[in-house]
């Protein structure tokens, strides 16, 4: 063999070495690393240690508010939240009110909400609960772009949650979204109380916004009603939004209008949720809120065999909807798997229609969707079996930066990422704002 082909393979053999090394293979070829093992977090030390305030998270409330909520062992703390911009000095108080829940043996500890503002944007704020320490921080989201999300889906509690928690950590964003599964307490209502502290550090930090899914239901015929721990835990804006359930509701940060909607309550065309969401939509100021994205969790579009066509019900009733108001972005969850298509409308590639990200991949203990069905359908980009997060940064008015970002080997790769122009910045949004709303407003 000559001298020069023989450095040929030597460099080619070289680089197929540092490839691996640096985790390059993307897509439906990467090989994931194996499955991890659930976390085994002490239910017990919670009420050994805490003794106040835990399981601490924040959400958005309405034009500069921002809801706290924890739980306390006892019923005996008052439901006060002290707040300032100066660490240890709170000038400020506001009082929420509390509740819990019975599941079949289980007491939930008590379960306190309480709604601070108005909040200057952008701002790191100090405060702490029932009058006493720790103190916690958080920062306001910003009222005008840019404006980062961070997106993560069907988290669970394994140690690939926590590797995405970590990465989720890295990223400077300003709130969270959930598309559903959160805890995977799965009837075993002592992991609604591991996952809130799991959670606490990050959730203490930023706004997380969640919708249901179906780990979310938990209702045994006769026993028990649905989603109770979710309704107790995880006080969404849904009055604030006009809707009148927790299961759907919508939210306005920055320049984006956000709407959450329910894929486990009814959807159909004379369903509460349906007359919500097209009054929602016909109240969207584009020129206020140019961005205009949709959170659910059983996917649209779905290219895996796993949970194939669970979601086309909802799609058939409200898909018309949401494409005629224009919605820029459609995120969901379900699916243990990342996937991204074109934008789309009634299966075929329409570049007025939605993109639709599938993100179910934060980390549950069901492990990995691996198969697809093939050939990959003409609407469908990039789709992969892997564990990760995503970041939206919207950065004006027209246009945002989607990343997809696995989790291999405990490092943070950036797998897919991808430039969107918005429906509005492309001229698909064309018609006045008052036609938009009579034809989303008429019968």
């Amino acid at each position: 063999m000559e001298l020069g082909s023989v450095i040929l393979l030597l460099f080619l053999f070289s680089s197929a070495i540092n490839a691996t090394k640096r985790d390059v293979s993307f897509g439906e070829d990467y090989v994931r690393p194996r499955a991890r093992k659930a976390l085994a977090i002490p239910w017990q030390s919670n009420k050994d240690t805490s003794n106040g305030p835990h399981q601490v998270h924040i959400s958005l409330a309405g034009e500069n508010q921002m809801r706290v909520t924890w739980i306390t062992d006892s019923s005996s703390y008052p439901s006060t939240v002290q707040y300032g911009t100066t660490p240890g000095t709170y000038p400020y108080t506001s009082t929420g009110d509390t509740t819990s829940y019975s599941y079949l043996l289980y007491t939930s500890g008590t379960i306190h909400h309480a709604t601070i503002g108005p909040l200057v944007p952008n701002t790191t704020y100090y405060y702490r609960l029932s009058n006493q320490g720790p103190e916690f921080k958080f920062k306001s989201p910003q009222n005008e772009f840019p404006i980062t999300f961070a997106v993560v889906g069907d988290l669970g509690q394994t140690d690939w949650t926590t590797s995405t928690l970590a990465h989720i950590k890295k990223c400077d964003y300003d709130v969270l979204l959930l598309p559903g599964d959160l805890s995977y307490a799965d009837y075993q209502q002592r992991l609604w109380d591991t996952f809130g502290d799991l959670v606490q550090p990050l959730a203490s930090e930023r706004p997380w916004m969640v919708t249901e899914g179906n780990h979310e239901k938990e209702r045994i015929w006769v026993l028990e009603s649905g989603f109770q721990a979710y309704n107790s835990r995880w006080k969404m804006p849904y009055e604030e939004s006009g809707s009148s359930s927790n299961l759907y509701y919508s939210f306005d940060v920055a320049g984006v209008h956000v709407v959450m909607l329910g894929s486990y309550t009814d959807y159909d065309e004379g369903s509460d949720q349906y007359a919500w969401l097209k009054s929602d939509l016909a109240r969207v100021d584009r020129d206020k809120t140019p961005w205009l994205i949709v959170v659910l969790h059983a996917p649209w579009y779905n290219s895996n065999w796993a949970h194939h066509g669970e979601g086309d019900a909802m799609m058939a009733s409200m898909e018309p909807l949401l494409y005629g108001a224009g919605v820029d972005l459609v995120l969901a969850g379900h699916v243990h798997a990342y996937e991204r298509s074109k934008r789309v409308y009634k299966g075929k590639v329409d570049s007025c229609g939605p993109m639709h990200i599938t993100i179910g991949d934060g980390g549950n203990r069901e492990g990995l969707a691996r198969r697809y069905h093939n050939p990959k359908p003409s609407w469908s980009v990039f789709r992969e079996a892997s564990f990760g997060h995503g970041e939206l940064q919207i950065v004006n008015s027209t246009h945002a930066f989607w990343s997809w970002h696995r989790n291999g080997d405990d490092e943070l790769v950036t797998s897919d990422d991808v430039w969107i122009t918005s429906l509005v910045g492309s001229g698909c949004i064309m018609k006045p704002s008052h036609e938009l709303r009579k034809i989303l407003m008429s019968p």
